[in-house]
């Protein structure tokens, strides 16, 4: 069968999807070795609760921990409650707590490797530096209290109340000295949230590099490592080569991660990635390849999934989790193409088509008859007579 996808400029187009999945490649119970990666997973709405864009979130908390299950299965560790799972885009404080806690119970039953996002998105209004610390100090305590390690987010609230690095230096210092175990820290960049733009007091990247780097000196043995989504790979490498000895960097680049995996002569990124949702099983295989040594294997295998990831991550790239979703939709991890927020409408038609057409074509769904009904399902939604 052939479908009829619509492209960029609206005109239909005629695509032949692919008849057989790939073929796994690694085993799914050998632990990985060589690299820490984490899958930032989305959560998953529930399509049948009655609820406004604006309301809190009602989640399938089924079908959420069962997303989980499956990355954990395949030896991926799970980035909880971080960007990807719609923190400030659907889902607050409360849902997150909840997220946490029971993701967190779930990854101790099934000995699932586990970090959840700290933030500050309890407060709605104008806040203080007191009020970031007390809300930081709040989810902090959540997060270790479920037993999983904590990773300290980027906040909108501190951005808005700090008037220079000055105040990030004594925010965070604060933070990391009562941390009970080390920590990540995630810079997350403005493409991913505009309310971030300026963070660490600056503008200016290498200005805030700096701060962000003081940081680490001062407390490195409270920082497990760094998460850092600023789509520059030239800039990621420098700051990997500065960190002190002991404290890893996560790449949250999901444009070179294929290269910043792989790594140089001076060294390596580990990951924390949220094109790692969909591409979970790959990724994993991938990684086992790199575990023998073998970096050309892994290239090939990772490097044509860049194209898919840098077409869910373009501009506006905060709603590059839409697409995550519309996959794991496809790839029958959920039954529906419902997210919290009514965030399934941030994409067009003609995106998510392109979309089907890259993951099907890297054999990313375990059932391409199914993938190929639910997408000619949407089609007929939107009145694309096949």
């Amino acid at each position: 069968m052939t479908l009829r996808l619509p492209d960029a400029t609206g005109a239909l187009r005629t695509y032949t999807p692919r008849a057989e999945p790939l073929p796994a490649r690694g085993t799914p119970a050998t632990p990985l070795v060589s690299r820490t990666v984490f899958s930032a997973a989305h959560v998953v709405a529930d399509p049948y609760a009655d609820v406004s864009p604006d309301g809190p979130a009602a989640v399938d908390w089924d079908a959420t921990l069962a997303f989980r299950r499956h990355l954990w299965a395949h030896g991926l560790g799970v980035a909880e409650a971080m960007d990807t799972a719609q923190r400030g885009m659907g889902l607050d404080w409360a849902g997150a707590a909840e997220l946490i806690r029971r993701s967190a119970a779930e990854a101790a039953s099934v000995g699932g490797r586990i970090a959840c996002g700290v933030g500050t998105d309890q407060l709605t209004g104008p806040a203080t530096l007191a009020d970031v610390r007390a809300a930081y100090e709040a989810q902090l305590a959540v997060v270790e209290e479920s037993g999983a390690q904590a990773v300290l987010m980027a906040s909108r609230a501190l951005t808005a109340a700090a008037r220079g690095p000055e105040d990030y230096l004594a925010v965070y210092g604060h933070l990391l000295r009562q941390a009970a175990e080390p920590v990540i820290l995630h810079w997350l960049g403005p493409m991913f949230d505009p309310a971030l733009d300026g963070y660490w007091g600056s503008r200016d990247l290498d200005a805030a590099t700096e701060t962000f780097l003081d940081v680490i000196a001062a407390h490195p043995d409270k920082v497990d490592g760094i998460k850092v989504s600023l789509l520059d790979a030239g800039r990621e490498v420098a700051l990997r080569r500065r960190l002190p000895d002991g404290v890893r960097c996560y790449t949250g680049d999901d444009f070179h991660y294929p290269e910043l995996i792989a790594g140089d002569d001076h060294g390596f990124s580990h990951a924390l990635l949220g094109i790692f949702d969909p591409l979970g099983p790959l990724a994993a295989d991938a990684v086992r390849v790199l575990d023998t040594g073998d970096a050309k294997g892994f290239r090939e295998l990772l490097d044509p999934t860049v194209e898919l990831s840098r077409h869910l991550f373009r501009a506006p790239t905060r709603y590059y989790k839409t697409g995550v979703v519309f996959l794991a939709w496809l790839a029958g991890h959920q039954s529906h193409f419902t997210m919290v927020g009514g965030l399934q409408s941030a994409r067009s038609l003609p995106h998510l088509a392109r979309a089907y057409e890259l993951a099907d074509g890297l054999g990313l769904f375990p059932d391409p008859a199914l993938a190929e009904a639910r997408m000619t399902s949407l089609l007929t939604v939107y009145g694309v007579a096949q």
